[in-house]
């Protein structure tokens, strides 16, 4: 099989272990195959689709906003992609990141282009919750998911700069975090976009609720005032999102809300994210504001929290005094199990057609 050496810098070390060629990490991913846990097989399976002759690799989306499917992305894009990322983050040679994400996914096999394309020192470990409190070791990078990140709060000095992407960063994590001396920023982005193609700084002196584009992206809205994306090193089209945004400039945005899920109650949009981190600090259960019909307003906001139904609730009503009158749920429903992606994402639309089964 005839591979790829170009995708592979000579300075990238993977668990402390350096490759003098190409056939030896092949190897490796080969063992990794047969004798690795569940996490490592992933990372052994992408190393070899890297390194092979195709200029492509197919990555499959994580189902949040539909069915998960598969796409093909130029591997030339991905490695623009990880390029900008080091550029934007003055990630070198030699830089130390810790890969806790499944390589599975995009965030994953994106950490590990990055470590291959600019030469990381890459230290990978499975995708558990508490990745960063096992070990000793100090990074100059770091990728993580909210959950992570929630389970990692001590531990973070440790870490010199990170990204947290894959779901909203809460209001009460947001707080937990702002005087860490790690850059903790948001990712904006997904599979289509080869993971992010925009970040916010969530802490310090340069906290911020804009997300600004990496190296040549720019940005414009369509006729919803939904984002617009062109990124022409790493997407061939330009992609247009659902995300309603405050376009402040063609390189920065406000994050508002997903189009598909606003809610229209008495000729007031409302959108349910902006709701739900006002909640976020005063409910510690899994929910998601959403809508039902309603005679006079059309649509009325409903509030559903996943938790055993045997159990009482508590009283929100200190909660909804934060809120807008017309924010303001106007029922409570309660699930047992919220539908879940596979990268723990919760499913809304899923949720509302179980929710019809029991109404």
């Amino acid at each position: 099989m005839e591979t790829s050496p170009q995708f592979l810098h000579p300075s990238f070390t993977l668990n402390g272990l350096q490759y003098d060629t190409v056939e030896d990490l092949l190897r490796i991913a080969e063992e990794l195959q047969e004798e690795g846990e569940d996490f490592e097989v992933s990372i052994g399976q992408f190393i070899q689709k890297w390194l092979n002759n195709k200029d492509s690799i197919k990555v499959k989306t994580s189902g949040s906003t539909g069915k998960p499917k598969k796409i093909k992305i130029l591997k030339k894009n991905m490695i623009n992609s990880a390029k900008a990322t080091g550029a934007y983050f003055d990630l070198g040679e030699k830089t130390s990141a810790l890969l806790c994400l499944s390589a599975e996914y995009i965030g994953g096999k994106m950490m590990l282009v990055r470590a291959m394309t600019l030469g990381w020192n890459l230290h990978v470990v499975a995708p558990v919750k508490d990745a960063l409190t096992q070990y000793d070791n100090d990074y100059d990078f770091v990728a993580m998911v909210p959950y992570q990140l929630y389970h990692s709060l001590d531990d973070l000095k440790k870490v010199k700069k990170m990204i947290v992407g894959g779901g909203a960063v809460s209001e009460e994590l947001i707080e937990q975090i702002k005087d860490v001396p790690t850059e903790v920023f948001a990712t904006y982005g997904m599979t289509e976009t080869i993971s992010h193609i925009a970040v916010k700084r969530l802490n310090g002196p340069n906290k911020s609720d804009r997300y600004t584009a990496l190296p040549n992206v720019n940005f414009t809205t369509d006729g919803r005032e939904c984002l617009a994306i062109y990124a022409p090193d790493i997407i061939d089209d330009i992609v247009i999102t659902n995300d309603l945004v405050d376009l402040k400039s063609d390189t920065e945005f406000v994050w508002l809300g997903r189009y598909d899920n606003v809610i229209n109650s008495g000729g007031v949009k409302i959108h349910p994210e902006k709701v739900e981190a006002k909640l976020n600090t005063f409910i510690s259960l899994p929910f998601i504001i959403a809508s039902e019909e309603d005679e006079q307003l059309g649509q009325r906001v409903i509030l559903i929290i996943e938790t055993d139904q045997k159990k009482t609730l508590p009283n929100y009503s200190e909660a909804f005094t934060f809120l807008e009158n017309y924010e303001r749920p106007k029922k409570i429903y309660t699930l047992s199990k919220f539908p879940y992606t596979k990268t723990e994402k919760i499913k809304r639309g899923d949720i509302l057609e179980v929710l019809k089964k029991y109404k």
